[in-house]
């Protein structure tokens, strides 16, 4: 995503982080990333439920894709380290025009978020 930045702000449209972790934390993982733009702490999840983001059972979030994605960091040498926060609750993905969501993808376990291109093209649909 954060490689094909330049292709939002193309189309108008600001890349926004948000998470539930206390500020100090997000700053922190906004550095990590390199993160371009904005990058907010919504502790009350106020924005999640808005967006109609729920809370995954267990097996949501133990998924096979998710089990992969760990095996796959581990096997090149990340630390995968012990999670401190909220696993079930989901993320998800929104564009937003004049400060109505437009469309927001919502995904049914953590591994199942769309792909870059699939936001470029729906951000596209609504230029």
């Amino acid at each position: 995503m954060l490689a094909r930045s330049e292709a939002f702000a193309a189309l108008g449209f600001t890349l926004v982080a948000v998470g539930f972790s206390p500020p100090e934390a997000l700053a922190s993982l906004a550095r990590h990333l390199g993160w371009p733009g904005p990058f907010c702490s919504d502790e009350e999840r106020v924005l999640y439920d808005r967006l109609g983001l729920g809370r995954a059972v267990t097996s949501q979030v133990f998924t096979a894709g998710t089990r992969a994605v760990y095996a796959a960091a581990a096997a090149r040498g990340d630390a995968v380290e012990r999670p401190v926060e909220d696993l079930r609750q989901l993320g998800g993905d929104a564009l937003v025009v004049d400060g109505v969501a437009r469309a927001v993808f919502r995904p049914a376990s953590p591994d199942d978020r769309p792909s870059v291109d699939e936001l470029l093209s729906a951000a596209a649909s609504l230029t």
